[in-house]
């Protein structure tokens, strides 16, 4: 059943006719307020070896913090990020969704926490979850270009950067703080909750954190069913940090426990005896048929992945340790991982990945007008599949890094530069070894031409080494509905990028836009040869092909209090020399949101036109386009002395059926329908 189209444009009136009214009545309660033009703060970017401000680093950055965090924190990273300029995700339900960045995604790019890799199994497949709990970060951010050139190959796409706050950085100036969150969820009978305290005396101070999640199959509109079978999603995260804090920096650790157990939607065994037969598929004694339709599923129960995380993180800062050095910067973690896939109540695959992450940073004093940091990096990942769906074989992945960042100010001119140098050794079980040694460099021009604009030019030569998984799979991956064969001679995968961008950062109108071309040489994908229904057959190939797009966003402030935000995004990807387009690429977006701010309440109404995808691949099928509406409304309060916030959140207000272009199973798992969520937030 689908909506009637008087339906849908009554439904679009009424909330045009809502955001109207919202606009008036805040414009009308402000009216008293003078406006003359806001400025945006500066932010540190942690993940900037240099420690700069979003407004001084060169490359493309989005920080996502404070309230606009608060708002969005999902059960997933991929969700929670989705929406921002340039920022998608490849859902899988409700239970693991990964970041894609100008339609890219792992391996591409790269997940951090703080700086240092999380070493789970999410760049494996997109039904891993990232490991990474939302609900006990305390930033995000989006790296692309120079400063994100610097973490490898594995971020030629960007890099995300998750904050925390489990290593304490200082001590608090009470003693004594902390936050506490609970919230409730209505499409999938959501419950979660977060605590964190931080106490400190003297040069020492701990941190103790928890969160926990459980939520159950989400509602989906216009579906076979009333909710997706297999989208519910459990999870508990505990953390212990300490550490010591001089006048000069910090030494710390922390232990993180992670479990969570989610379902795996659009599972079917049906395809179990699906093999090739070089480039065909035999599926037993189905008959062939490659057309098929936009589907709703199957009856069978969805298989459950069982997730356990432990990790051991270690995070120093040493600053004007001696003459000729500013800083010193140290990030690490060991991480134990393992999941298991549950069908029937059996194990029928287990995944491993146990390995390190170190990164050293040495931050030279500046030489006249030239800042710089020069770095070390080493990290080591030994991953195993075992069991039904080990299509994976065991192997190990070394990988040793040199980089080095170079700026330089002269008037109204800001140069940047950044080189790296890695070396990677994989090795698989009864697989031909493979060494690649990739090389990039890039380089940027910022111009300051007028105050509070400015524009960058960047270009870069980014290299990327083919993943284990794309040079040794052979096997049914049954997650994706997929058989896949890896290609052990794979080349590096060459990126010649070049962006373009403009930003005003002062006034009361202030924007920021890019445009961006990435021409690949040998661009690392997995081809589909064959397909019967669901099921592919993937073979992992290189072509060249190139990504080309625009994004940006214009925010105006009419009052201190009242704000208006329209945005949007495009990517359009193609092969050079076959033609054609590559898989699971997001849709083009526009969309546009009013803030405001009076006294104690605070509020968003958000509208975003997803369009349809139409550029498709081989075996691809268009998917529709679809409306998204979100509101929030938050009231400030002080309690027993505490500063506290009640919030309100509903998303897909229209109760749309929303599929997503860039998610492998697309056809099988819609997006959440219509829901609200309450809560309430403690700070002390």
């Amino acid at each position: 059943m689908s909506h009637e189209p008087g339906s849908r444009k009554m439904q679009f009136r009424t909330v045009l006719l809502a955001a109207a009214s919202l606009s008036a009545v805040a414009t009308g309660a402000l009216a008293d307020q003078s406006g003359p033009g806001t400025e945006i703060g500066e932010i540190v970017v942690t993940g900037d070896p240099l420690g700069r401000s979003n407004q001084d680093v060169a490359s493309s950055v989005a920080v996502v913090r404070g309230q606009d965090l608060d708002h969005r924190r999902q059960s997933t990273l991929g969700e929670t990020l989705t929406g921002l300029p340039g920022v998608n995700s490849d859902t899988f339900g409700g239970g693991a969704s990964r970041p894609v960045i100008r339609g890219q995604t792992a391996p591409r790019v790269k997940v951090l926490t703080d700086g240092s890799a999380l070493m789970d199994a999410s760049e494996v497949s997109p039904d891993h979850a990232v490991s990474g709990e939302p609900l006990l970060l305390d930033s995000i951010e989006i790296l692309r270009g120079p400063s994100a050139l610097l973490y490898g190959g594995g971020a030629i796409g960007g890099a995300v950067n998750l904050i925390d706050k489990k290593i304490p950085t200082a001590i608090p100036e009470d003693g004594f703080e902390g936050v506490a969150e609970v919230r409730l969820g209505s499409a999938d009978n959501e419950r979660a909750g977060v605590v964190g305290v931080t106490g400190g005396t003297g040069n020492f101070a701990i941190r103790l954190e928890a969160a926990g999640r459980r939520a159950d199959d989400y509602e989906v509109p216009d579906w076979s069913e009333d909710k997706l079978d297999g989208s519910f999603n459990r999870s508990r995260t505990a953390s212990l940090g300490l550490s010591w804090i001089g006048s000069q920096g910090y030494l710390g650790a922390a232990y993180t426990d992670q479990r969570s157990e989610y379902g795996l939607p659009g599972h079917s065994h049906e395809y179990e005896d699906c093999h090739p037969h070089g480039s065909s598929l035999h599926c037993g004694g189905h008959d062939h048929d490659h057309e098929h339709e936009h589907g709703e599923g199957d009856d069978h129960g969805a298989p459950i992945v069982d997730l356990r995380s432990k990790r051991v993180d270690v995070r120093g800062e040493l600053r004007a340790p001696m003459a000729g050095i500013e800083r010193i910067r140290l990030r690490g973690g060991y991480t134990d991982y393992a999941h298991d896939e549950i069908d029937d109540d059996v194990v029928a695959t287990t995944f491993t990945n146990k390995g390190y992450d170190a990164r050293l940073e040495v931050q030279h004093a500046p030489i006249g007008a030239l800042r710089g940091v020069v770095g070390v990096q080493t990290a080591r990942s030994d991953f195993a599949a075992v069991g039904a769906e080990s299509f994976i074989p065991k192997s190990r992945t070394t990988n040793s890094a040199i980089f080095l960042l170079e700026e330089l100010e002269a008037g109204d001119w800001r140069f940047e530069g950044a080189l790296r140098q890695e070396w990677q050794d994989a090795r698989a079980q009864g697989r031909v070894d493979a060494d690649h040694s990739p090389f990039s460099a890039s380089a940027a021009a910022t111009w300051r031409f007028a105050p509070d604009y400015a524009a960058t030019l960047s270009i870069a030569r980014s290299q990327r080494a083919p993943s284990a998984q794309e040079m040794y799979a052979r096997g049914v991956h049954l997650a994706t509905n997929t058989y896949e064969i890896g290609t052990a001679t794979l080349d590096v995968e060459t990126s010649n990028s070049v962006e373009l961008s403009l930003k005003k950062t002062g006034g009361a109108t202030t924007f920021s836009a890019s445009a961006y071309r990435y021409a690949y040489d040998g661009y690392i994908f997995a081809r589909t040869l064959d397909q019967f229904e669901e099921f592919r057959l993937i073979r992992y190939s290189q072509a060249d092909a190139t990504f080309t797009g625009v994004e940006g966003e214009v925010r105006h402030q009419f009052t201190p209090g009242l704000s208006a935000t329209a945005f949007g995004d495009y990517v359009r990807a193609e092969f050079d020399d076959e033609g054609g387009d590559l898989p699971r690429i997001p849709a083009g977006r526009l969309g546009v949101r009013g803030d405001f701010v009076q006294g104690d309440w605070s509020g968003a109404l958000e509208y975003v036109r997803v369009f349809e995808q139409d550029r498709i691949a081989a075996f691809e099928t268009r998917t529709p386009g679809y409306d998204m509406v979100n509101g929030t409304l938050a009231y400030d309060f002080t309690a027993a002395g505490f500063d506290s916030q009640i919030f309100m959140r509903g998303t897909n207000l229209l109760d749309e059926k929303a599929l997503n272009h860039a998610s492998f199973i697309t056809d099988v798992a819609p997006l959440r329908g219509r829901n609200f969520a309450v809560g309430l937030r403690t700070r002390f």
